[in-house]
């Protein structure tokens, strides 16, 4: 039930699990949130850590560092070499 009201959540949990939703579909992406929060919960009993509340903003950010970096390895091994677009205030550089 927990993991199943983090749909409208600002928090890093509820963007976990509406990109879980998306990949997933609604139930088993229900199951996947509530595994996350079930070890998040046995961590901070076990081990005593406290929860660090992580918004939606820096979890999209990890999650981009996460995939730009996996890219520029899968590119590597091909033998590729992977290259952001140069930003301009807020906006993409298409290149010719």
């Amino acid at each position: 039930m927990a993991a199943y009201t983090l749909f409208n959540s600002k928090s890093a949990l509820g963007a976990y699990y509406r990109r879980q939703r998306i990949r997933l579909g609604a139930p088993k992406a229900i199951t996947a949130t509530a595994h996350k929060l079930a070890r998040i919960f046995y961590s901070m009993i076990k081990k005593g850590t406290e929860y660090v509340k992580l918004g939606q903003k820096e979890y999209e950010q990890m999650y981009r560092n996460r995939i730009t970096k996996n890219l520029k390895r899968r590119a590597a091994e091909l033998g590729f070499e992977l290259v952001e677009k140069p930003e301009i205030h807020g906006t993409t550089i298409n290149a010719i």
